[in-house]
């Protein structure tokens, strides 16, 4: 199969659907890749380390989505890059279409097949490969809520740790899951006071045994919501309904309650958001404040670090962009029920329940495009 790579045009991301390793990996397995320059500089990974693995390094997007079977990136596609998709060609990347009408239909209207990391599952009913991105954007959500609880950033000029003789920060997650879990793990590593609200007591059962009495753990209600997040110093959204809008949790009525400079941070907002008053952000332009609390929801949070997210985020794709080169995107969904909750759309058709029901388009199940 020939496998491209192009270079990510969103602002201010720097990832790169594959690092050399797993080109190499690919052409050892008697496949072409066709990598666009410059696609991993933003990362310190350069044209010549993609040639000695094996790559050949094309001019232009537009020559590498020309030449490729398969388009793997990181991002979903641009609206320039919707338009250079073809009938039959095959994308794996995130996709987050529950929140995105627009890119649904393009992708629909290309022909193409698009496989979603977010999606695709594994025997234990995780994502595994939205598991590495959720790690890094919980970790991070710590680290960009604490910065911007300074005075200088908008913040209400508290040290998330505190100092002796002074109460250390008041972190909610609202979310214990992959992203979540590490949230509350930075938090209190930086030591601030930390509670994780979840609906699943099983899961509040294992933090609690992870973390023991450091964490203060919350079952999930209206209730119980309203009142951690209004007195809290730092709200970190970690909401996750797997390939669906993600709910709003925190009422704009919940955010007027907050103490002036608190910080939200939405990691949700890929899936929409999960605070009423949410909207996309970007790297360059990061926050903007809602009744004096300070937003921050940048789409590709794990972005900033795009590095340590390149080489996390190979680690779980390759295996997958493996099976679809070796065996065809038919045979390897086929064999696999895992890779096939990745199919989203299907050569016109929304393959994937919950996004069909959030725009009102029909839904037809992968099994049945697949003719299985």
């Amino acid at each position: 199969m020939r496998v491209g790579v192009p270079k990510e045009i969103k602002i201010h991301e720097y990832r790169v659907g594959l690092v050399p390793s797993s080109v190499r990996e690919l052409v050892h397995h008697g496949h072409e890749v066709f990598v666009e320059t410059e696609a991993g500089a933003g990362i310190g990974v350069w044209d010549q380390d993609y040639e000695r693995a094996g790559a050949t390094i094309l001019p232009d997007a537009p020559q590498v989505f020309e030449k490729a079977d398969m388009i793997v990136k990181v991002k979903e596609p641009q609206p320039s890059e919707i338009k250079m998709l073809r009938d039959g060609q095959i994308l794996f990347t995130y996709l987050h279409l529950a929140a995105d009408e627009t890119q649904t239909r393009g992708l629909m209207d290309s022909g193409c097949i698009a496989i979603a990391y977010e999606t695709v599952t594994d025997a234990r009913g995780r994502l595994p490969l939205l598991a590495p991105m959720s790690e890094v954007a919980g970790r991070m959500s710590v680290q960009v809520g604490a910065h911007h609880l300074e005075k200088e950033q908008g913040g209400r000029g508290v040290l998330l740790g505190g100092v002796a003789g002074v109460p250390a920060a008041d972190v909610v997650v609202i979310g214990g899951g992959v992203s979540g879990t590490n949230a509350a793990r930075m938090a209190m590593g930086m030591e601030a006071r930390v509670t994780v609200i979840d609906r699943s007591l099983d899961r509040l059962m294992e933090l609690d045994t992870i973390f023991g009495p450091t964490l203060n753990t919350i079952y999930s209600t209206v209730d119980a919501i309203e009142h951690h997040v209004t007195n809290a110093d730092l709200v970190i959204g970690a909401v996750l309904v797997p390939g669906a809008a993600a709910p709003k949790l925190v009422t704009q009525d919940m955010v007027k309650a907050m103490r002036p400079g608190s910080v939200m941070v939405d990691i949700a907002i890929d899936q929409g958001g999960c605070f009423e008053t949410s909207r996309p952000t970007s790297h360059s332009d990061p926050t903007y404040v809602v009744d004096d609390v300070v937003h921050y929801c940048v789409t590709n949070m794990p972005g900033a670090v795009a590095r340590t997210s390149t080489f996390a985020l190979n680690n779980a794709t390759l295996p997958f962009a493996l099976k679809l080169a070796n065996d065809g995107y038919r045979a390897a969904l086929g064999k696999d029920v895992h890779l096939r909750a990745g199919l989203n759309i299907h050569q016109g058709q929304c393959t994937y329940r919950a996004v069909a029901d959030e725009f009102g388009m029909d839904y037809h199940a992968p099994e049945e495009v697949l003719g299985l």
